[in-house]
């Protein structure tokens, strides 16, 4: 195998990489999604597969949807197709994204209206679980309190995977990231005032859970599913037959 495709293959899982859950707010790659991913002269084709077969429609059609946009990204990456496999959806979903008709095009009368809510829904649970993360940390070092947190700014937090995480996740719902910024905010960047700090924080705590617990279950129900026909676990199959760069 070649240098060049090497790094092309490298350059394809890395963009499915970016491509999250939108409930569980997890690469898709890490939860074991990416079922195989197939490169050739012609193109990318990558399967995914999903806990069970039914799987919410909308957010089964948000992730073929990203993932798609993700590997169309990727510099010669050629003719792009994202598969799901085992839904009971997938036939729908599968042909809808090869035409770019888009959520409400694919699903008719189904869909009330375009995914743009349900994905700010989502992201905004994320940053509030990411938040939470950063306040329990500097709470466990000692060097900050309860009462102090309306006061912590990004420049307090230490660097790191946590920091990093509330980072991405304010970007993503347009909150400001210059080190004098506020951590505690609202997901408009209202500072939470000092006497709702600890009912924030548990409220935090919650969906914090929430979302881990059901990212844990997904990864048992999926294991369970695939367990006779995919012993690999969550790698995904990678096959690379490309004979130019």
């Amino acid at each position: 195998m070649t240098q060049m495709a090497v790094s092309v293959e490298a350059e394809v899982l890395a963009a499915l990489s970016t491509v999250l859950d939108p409930e569980l707010d997890e690469p898709v790659t890490e939860l074991g999604f990416v079922r195989s991913v197939a490169i050739d002269d012609d193109g990318v084709e990558v399967h995914l597969r999903l806990p069970t077969s039914f799987c919410a429609p909308n957010f089964a059609y948000l992730m073929v949807a990203d993932a798609y946009d993700a590997l169309a990204a990727v510099p010669g990456a050629g003719r792009v197709r994202v598969l799901l496999d085992d839904h009971h959806d997938s036939d729908k979903i599968n042909a809808g994204t090869a035409a770019g008709l888009g959520y409400v095009g694919t699903f008719g009368v189904e869909a009330q209206d375009s995914l743009d809510e349900l994905r700010r829904t989502f992201q905004r649970k994320a940053h509030l679980a990411a938040m939470e993360r950063c306040c329990r940390s500097v709470l466990a070092s000692g060097a900050w309190t309860v009462e102090e947190l309306p006061l912590l700014e990004l420049f307090d937090l230490p660097e790191g995977r946590l920091k990093s995480a509330l980072m991405r996740r304010r970007e993503a719902i347009g909150l400001p990231n210059h080190s004098q910024a506020r951590v505690m905010v609202d997901h408009d960047g209202t500072p939470v005032a000092r006497s709702d700090v600890a009912l924030r924080l548990r409220l935090a705590t919650t969906t914090r859970v929430s979302i881990e617990g059901n990212a844990h279950f997904c990864r048992g129900l999926l294991a369970t599913r695939y367990a006779g026909v995919d012993p690999a676990g969550s790698a995904p199959v990678v096959t690379n037959t490309r004979s130019h760069p």
